[in-house]
């Protein structure tokens, strides 16, 4: 599990999106970046967030910063969660997990007295330079994106 800091560099992926072909980290360095960890597509507070995103986007696109959304879901899901719900910021799928695990937020989580592992909602803001500038961790969606946004004018 790693225990990750502002000012570390943002542990890189390459994976694939919806709508065809992937996305690598490294590539969009230059550029702040917004990456959200989230459980899972069409859930009601994954899909409250993944709209509140998109409708940002275009403040988010006139700060040059670049909305990802990261989940275990399979780009087949993601692909139908975008359709469902109009969705315009791109996702990416972690099936094996491995970048949540580079994140550390694969974890124990409870409910109704049940424990079981899953995705610990998160949101990373990278900078230009590869580097986290800001983490939220436990995230509570209700105006979380405009937090963000607010967070990647400054960069």
């Amino acid at each position: 599990m790693a225990d990750l800091d502002l000012g570390d560099p943002a542990p890189d992926f390459d994976l694939p999106r919806d709508g065809g072909g992937s996305v690598r980290l490294s590539g969009l360095k230059g550029k702040p970046v917004v990456l959200y960890f989230y459980p899972a597509d069409d859930t009601p507070g994954c899909t409250a967030e993944a709209i509140d995103f998109s409708r940002l986007l275009p403040d988010f696109k006139k700060a040059g910063t670049v909305v990802i959304g990261l989940s275990p879901d399979s780009t087949r899901k993601h692909d139908k969660f975008k359709a469902k719900h109009a969705l315009g910021v791109d996702l990416v799928a972690d099936e094996e997990r491995k970048v949540i695990e580079a994140y550390g937020l694969w974890v124990e989580k409870k409910l109704y007295g049940r424990t079981y592992m899953g995705v610990e909602r998160a949101t990373f803001l990278i900078g230009p330079d590869g580097r986290i500038a800001r983490i939220w961790r436990k995230v509570k969606v209700k105006g979380h994106a405009e937090a963000v946004l607010e967070a990647a004018k400054t960069l």
